[in-house]
């Protein structure tokens, strides 16, 4: 596995990041799809054995029980210097007042919870999930800088927002003299190719990490178009997804299963390989329920497009609505 700096920081990343979404215990929260902990942890195992040393989970995956299985398997299986781990702060991770969003309350408290949960003293990098338009954007970047400087958390990024928004972020941290963001976890991928028109161009421009989350649509550059899978007949936040542009998502579909016939290989490395070496991207966020889903990630990162191949996956495209956040 050859490693890469994360965005203009000094710290080694795997060119894959395994989204630990899929883990946690089954029914809590919106997923009824996810792995318990038994399921879970051969593939944190694995991810590890061949060489992917970033773990991104969220406090409100699976009401923190991902968050949970993901830091005893870590604590089990790695050594804490050698892993960056990931996880996120906005939504609503308990019930009633300052249970969410970024006010300075609700960041610390999380923040607290979440370190509880993973079993660990810091946080590589705090996300901020979303943009919360209820909260001073002043008031929530002096409270990340705050628990940088305290030693919990030791970068910070941000997640699925306007590219002015992410933009006034980080000028109004420059403004301060605050720790800035150093990374993007953004919706990028053959289906979804909006962040291209600001955001990676904004991301490129100031050396900020970009780690899009669904590089393979939920799975459905995997497979047919009228297939579907356990986990999109169960996601509550997916059926929210790929929607409006039925008739280009189809023809795109069938481009990676072209593509994939005529190589000798998975769709799923076609469609990853894609996304991991499109300019600006630094590394994709993948999901792993299979054990063939972690060697084909693995191996898309080898796999080099032909310029002809490329123009064949991308000919369908239409513009397509904002997806995945407001």
């Amino acid at each position: 596995m050859r490693y890469v700096k994360l965005g203009r920081t000094g710290l080694d990343i795997s060119p894959l990041v395994l989204g630990c979404m899929t883990y946690g215990v089954p029914d809590r929260g919106n997923h009824a799809w996810t792995l318990d902990e038994e399921a879970s942890r051969p593939f944190i195992r694995k991810a590890l054995d061949l060489g992917i040393n970033f773990f991104d989970t969220a406090n409100a995956y699976s009401d923190g029980t991902s968050e949970e299985i993901v830091g005893r398997a870590l604590k089990d299986f790695a050594r804490r210097d050698e892993v960056v781990i990931a996880t996120k702060t906005f939504f609503h991770w308990r019930k009633g007042p300052n249970g969410g969003g970024l006010s300075r309350k609700a960041i610390f408290h999380s923040v607290d919870d979440s370190l509880a949960r993973l079993g660990t003293d810091y946080i590589d990098l705090l996300q901020i999930h979303r943009a919360d338009h209820t909260t001073p954007i002043e008031e929530t970047l002096e409270a990340l800088h705050d628990l940088v400087k305290a030693g919990k958390v030791r970068y910070l990024g941000a997640s699925s927002m306007f590219a002015w928004q992410f933009a006034k972020m980080i000028y109004t941290s420059r403004l301060h003299g605050w720790t800035e963001f150093v990374s993007m976890q953004d919706h990028y991928n053959l289906l979804q190719r909006e962040e291209e028109r600001e955001m990676i161009p904004f991301c490129e421009d100031q050396r900020i990490a970009v780690l899009p989350w669904s590089p393979l649509a939920r799975g459905r550059l995997t497979r047919d178009w009228d297939q579907s899978s356990n986990r999109q007949e169960n996601d509550v936040f997916g059926k929210t997804l790929y929607n409006a542009t039925e008739d280009s998502d189809r023809a795109i579909v069938e481009a990676v299963k072209k593509v994939a016939d005529e190589r000798g290989v998975p769709r799923a490395q076609v469609a990853l390989s894609w996304v991991a070496h499109r300019s600006g991207v630094t590394a994709p966020i993948v999901g792993a329920s299979k054990p063939h889903h972690l060697d084909d990630a693995v191996a898309a990162i080898d796999l080099v497009l032909s310029e002809e191949e490329t123009a064949t996956l991308e000919k369908a495209y239409a513009p397509h609505p904002v997806e995945g956040f407001e």
